[in-house]
């Protein structure tokens, strides 16, 4: 991608953007990095039922900005944090109560 007037010049660049600069959720600092799956959950859980910006439910928003993080990472991120990521993933859904036997 090129750089245009005002314009992020690369998706990697654009999607870091979004992940620090989302005014969807405003997420503590960190939060992808952290070692504790359940932190990360109620972080992003805390953080979705306090935005008043976010266009869906707060399960789905946090949802989707873990998501969105973990896609956009790639292969830059290591085995061991998207495993937690993952485990995340799984702390949301219980957090949420929305348990998918």
């Amino acid at each position: 991608m090129e750089e245009q007037e005002g314009k992020v010049k690369s998706k990697k660049d654009w999607s870091k953007e979004v992940t620090l600069k989302s005014n969807a959720l405003v997420l503590e600092e960190g939060v992808f990095t952290w070692q504790n799956p359940k932190h990360i959950a109620y972080s992003l859980k805390r953080s979705a039922e306090e935005s008043e910006n976010r266009k869906a439910a707060p399960f789905q928003s946090a949802m989707s900005m873990l998501n969105f993080y973990i896609n956009r990472a790639g292969e830059n991120l290591n085995s061991k944090q998207r495993k937690i990521l993952e485990q995340a993933k799984k702390e949301l859904r219980i957090v949420f109560e929305k348990n998918k036997n």
